[in-house]
C-alpha cells in the first residue's frame, strides 16, 4: 500500500446538507467515456484500466488506484477517503495506491463549496456519500461482467477482497481478471449501499498509507520539487500591507556568488540563484526603499480601536430564538467580552511553489488546498489560457486554510515569468509569518442572565472579518459569515431566550483567512469561557452547571459526563496543576 506520486498531472454543516445532492451527481455518475475525455487526467489514467467514475481505476493485475478529491495535509484523508471507496469497491486493501486528483471542478468539487478546495473539515462529511455511491456502483459493474462472463444471475454473485465470486458453483473472478469485461458494462444507478453492520474497513485501525513514505524519505512535499536546471528564489515584500516598491540598490546583491537575477515585482523583491543560501545572501545585500502607502502609521491599537467601537453597534441576527429582552430583564445579569488577536499558520512546511513558465505553457510544483483556482489565478498571471497551466499537487506539510490562498503561486509565476528556467520560490520563515493571510482579530460580547441558577436569556455578538465574503461570496448571505458565528449559533445548551449578532468589521490593510478550526476556534473560546464565569456566578460546579442545561442535546451530555469521568473531575489535584472543561457543538 503505497501513496503513488508518480503520476501528475448558515453554517458548514447547513451548506453541507443543501450542497451534497449536486456534488452526488457530479462525483459518480461518470460514464467511463468521460472519464477517457477528462482533458486534465494524467495520460495513462485511464488506458487499458477499468476507469467506472472520477476515483477508482483497476488493471489488469488488480491494482486498485483511488482518485483522492481532498488533499493530504497531515489530517489522514487520504486513508479515510480510501476506506470509503474501499469499503464500497471490496478492493483488496494490499492493493490499494492512491493519487492526486488533477484540478477538476467538474468532476472534484467538494459538495461544500462547490469547487475544488480542501478545507474547513468538511472532507469525510461531504464525501461520505458520494464516494460510498461511487465504489458501490463500480462493483457493481464488476459483478455484472462476472455474471455475464458464468451466464448466472448478478444477484447471486458476491465480492470480497478485489474479487467476485458465484458461491454456488465455486467460481470466482480476481477484479484485474475483469477489468476489461467491466469497462462494456453500464454504469448502474442507485446501487444499495452497504448496512454499516457489514463494513469490514470503515472503522478498523488500519495503517494510514502515507505513513511509510513519510517515515522512510520518500514522501514528496511541494518544497521538494527538483527539476533540470532549476534555480532558487526568496523574495522581500513591502512590511506595510498595501505598500509598494520604490528604489532598489542591487549593486552588492549581483556581486554575491550564485546570484543571478534580481526581480523587482510591484509589491516585492526577488533574488534568484543557484541555490536558496545566494538567493537568500543576495535578499540581505539588496538595499530597498519602500513607498510604504496609506497605512504607514497604522498601528495595533488603531485596528482594535477601531473594531471595539464596530463592536458596539447592532449587528445582523443571525439567530434569535425567544424573547431576548424580557429575558435579559429578568434573573441576575452578566456582561463579558472576549478578545482574539491576529493569528499566523506559520505551516512546518515554508510557503513555496516551484514554477516553469514558457512561452506556451506553465507548469506548477507545490502544496494546495485549492487547486483549480490556483490554476486559474496562474493562468492570469502568466498571461495563458488556464489548459495551459498545469498544477503537480504534492502532499502539504501543513495547511490550516493558509494555502486555500493562491498568492504564494501567483508572485512565483510573476517571479519565473523574468527567465526562462524553473524556480523554486520559497519565502523564509520571517517573511512567510510578515505577510501571512490571517486569522481575523474577534471581539465576543455576551451578555446573558441566571435564574434558579440556569441561564434564562444569551445574547451574543461577534464582531470581525467577513472571511466567507471574500473567499466565496454566493455563501455571504443577508450579511452573515456562516464561518464568523460557526459554534455560536449551534450551541448544545438549552437556553430558552436565544439571540446572536453578527457585525463585520474588516481591519484596514491587514489580509485576513481562514485559520484552522475557524469559527470554532474564536467562539467556543468566548462561549465556554462565559459558561465558566457564569457557573461560579451561580455558586455551582462547572460540569453541574453545563449538565442541567443540556437536556435538549442527550450526545453532548453525554460527552459531557465521559469527560468528566475520564479526567477524575471533582478529584484533588497536585500543587500548580488546573483542570477545565468546555462542551463544543
Amino acid at each position: 500500500m503505497i501513496a503513488d506520486n508518480s503520476l501528475q498531472a448558515v453554517s458548514r454543516r447547513t451548506l453541507l446538507t443543501g450542497g451534497l445532492a449536486a456534488g452526488f451527481v457530479l462525483a459518480f455518475h461518470l460514464p467511463l467515456r468521460a472519464a477517457v475525455n477528462e482533458p486534465e487526467q494524467p495520460k495513462d489514467a485511464t488506458d487499458g484500466k477499468f476507469a467506472p467514475n472520477a476515483f477508482i481505476r483497476i488493471d489488469e493485475t488488480g491494482r486498485t488506484v483511488l482518485i483522492m478529491p481532498q488533499v493530504e495535509m497531515g489530517q489522514g484523508i487520504y486513508t479515510s477517503i480510501s476506506m470509503i471507496l474501499a469499503e464500497e469497491l471490496d478492493a483488496d486493501w494490499a492493493e490499494v495506491a492512491v493519487l492526486h486528483a488533477p484540478p477538476n471542478d467538474q468532476f472534484y468539487a467538494n459538495p461544500v463549496f462547490g469547487l475544488q478546495a480542501t478545507g474547513g473539515s468538511t472532507s469525510i462529511r461531504a464525501w461520505w456519500e458520494p464516494l460510498r455511491a461511487a465504489g458501490a456502483s463500480a462493483r457493481a459493474m464488476l459483478v455484472q461482467a462476472a455474471a455475464a462472463q458464468w451466464q448466472v444471475e448478478p444477484a447471486s454473485c458476491t465480492t470480497s477482497k478485489g474479487e467476485v465470486m458465484h458461491t454456488a458453483s465455486g467460481r470466482s473472478l480476481s477484479y484485474g481478471a475483469l477489468a476489461l469485461a467491466a469497462v462494456e458494462q453500464s454504469p448502474p444507478k442507485d446501487v444499495p449501499l452497504k448496512d454499516p453492520k457489514d463494513f469490514v474497513y470503515i472503522g478498523q485501525p488500519l495503517k494510514r498509507l502515507d505513513t511509510p513514505d513519510k517515515v522512510n524519505g520518500k514522501a514528496v512535499y511541494g518544497i521538494d520539487a527538483i527539476l533540470p536546471g532549476m534555480k532558487f528564489a526568496t523574495v522581500a515584500a513591502c512590511p506595510v500591507f498595501g505598500g509598494k516598491v520604490g528604489k532598489v540598490d542591487d549593486s552588492a546583491a549581483v556581486k554575491v556568488a550564485g546570484v543571478r537575477k534580481v526581480v523587482v515585482l510591484d509589491d516585492m523583491v526577488a533574488v534568484i540563484g543557484d541555490h536558496m543560501w545566494a538567493a537568500k545572501k543576495g535578499l540581505e545585500a539588496l538595499k530597498i526603499e519602500w513607498n510604504k502607502g496609506p497605512h504607514a502609521e497604522l498601528t495595533t491599537r488603531d485596528i482594535w480601536q477601531d473594531l471595539r467601537a464596530a463592536s458596539e453597534k447592532d449587528g445582523v441576527v443571525a439567530k434569535s430564538v425567544g424573547d431576548i429582552a424580557t429575558g435579559l430583564a429578568s434573573g441576575d445579569k452578566f456582561e463579558a467580552s472576549f478578545e482574539l488577536p491576529f493569528l499566523a499558520h506559520a505551516s512546518m512546511e515554508p510557503i513555496n511553489a516551484t514554477v516553469h513558465v514558457r512561452p506556451d505553457a506553465c507548469e506548477i510544483w507545490t502544496g494546495t488546498q485549492i487547486m483549480t483556482r490556483v490554476q486559474s489565478e496562474a493562468a492570469k498571471a502568466a498571461g495563458l489560457p488556464v489548459d495551459k497551466v498545469i498544477i503537480n499537487n504534492h502532499l502539504l506539510g501543513g495547511g490550516f486554510g493558509r494555502k486555500l490562498e493562491p498568492d504564494m503561486v501567483i508572485a512565483a509565476v510573476k517571479i519565473a515569468k523574468q527567465v526562462d528556467y524553473p524556480v523554486k520560490v520559497v519565502w523564509t520563515r520571517e517573511e512567510d509569518i510578515q505577510h501571512d493571510v490571517y486569522r481575523p482579530i474577534y471581539r465576543d460580547q455576551v451578555t446573558a442572565s441566571l435564574v434558579d441558577g440556569k441561564v434564562a436569556a444569551w445574547k451574543y455578538k461577534v464582531a470581525g472579518s467577513a472571511v466567507i465574503a471574500r473567499w466565496l461570496p454566493s455563501a455571504f448571505e443577508k450579511g452573515i459569515d456562516i464561518d464568523a458565528v460557526d459554534a455560536a449559533v449551534e450551541t448544545p445548551y438549552d437556553f430558552p431566550n436565544f439571540h446572536v449578532e453578527y457585525v463585520r468589521a474588516e481591519p484596514p490593510a491587514v489580509p485576513t483567512g481562514f485559520w484552522r478550526g475557524v469559527g470554532p476556534n474564536n467562539n467556543v473560546f468566548a462561549v465556554e469561557c462565559a459558561m465558566d464565569e457564569l457557573a461560579r456566578k451561580a455558586g455551582k460546579d462547572p460540569v453541574e452547571f453545563r449538565r442541567s442545561m443540556l437536556t435538549k442535546s442527550p450526545r453532548a451530555l453525554a460527552v459531557l459526563n465521559l469527560a468528566a469521568e475520564k479526567s477524575g473531575w471533582g478529584q484533588p489535584l497536585p500543587p500548580r496543576v488546573g483542570r477545565g472543561i468546555c462542551v463544543q457543538p
